[in-house]
């Protein structure tokens, strides 16, 4: 039988919204059991937000970054790929004409360092397939572009792996 995973978080607010629009306060904050801490949050600045808080659309695009991440490191450990690092500077775009208004498009731009020897086209593949997993991109409406740049790592970063390993 198929296994049901659910998730649960609480979110709460208090302020007024009778000072009006401009004024109301939109920070909040979520917890997300059996997770310690939590979140405080506000809504983006151009919505009247804190902007030094996270917003609702950053976690969107953190969430579609992280899974990426996550499902192409088990994909790369099961094939016995050594991954090195990865870095992913990606972006969600949310056009204020289009109604309803939502983020159309997140596009991740992970950059992946691979052991010498490694097989590039190969941890492309495994890129792709992590994608087609992804339960994130899965969920979203929103167009999720990948745009990889994968590469060898040089003698000189396998020489000091090496002797930090020991």
């Amino acid at each position: 039988m198929a296994r049901t995973h659910a998730y649960q978080s609480r979110l709460s607010w208090r302020g007024s919204t009778g000072v009006g629009y401009d004024a109301y306060e939109r920070t909040h904050r979520v917890l997300v059991p059996p997770a310690d801490g939590g979140l405080l949050l506000s809504s983006d600045a151009a919505f009247c937000g804190d902007a030094r808080l996270m917003n609702p659309e950053q976690l969107l695009l953190a969430a579609a970054s992280s899974c990426q991440l996550l499902a192409f490191l088990a994909l790369a450990a099961r094939a016995r790929i050594d991954v090195l690092s990865y870095r992913d500077d990606a972006e969600a775009v949310m056009p204020e004409g289009q109604q309803p208004m939502r983020i159309t498009q997140i596009t991740l731009r992970p950059r992946i360092v691979v052991g010498m020897g490694s097989d590039v086209d190969r941890v492309g593949r495994l890129v792709t397939q992590a994608h087609d997993g992804c339960f994130i991109a899965n969920t979203l409406t929103a167009e999720v572009v990948l745009d990889p740049v994968i590469e060898l790592a040089d003698e000189d970063s396998a020489t000091r792996r090496e002797g930090q390993a020991g």
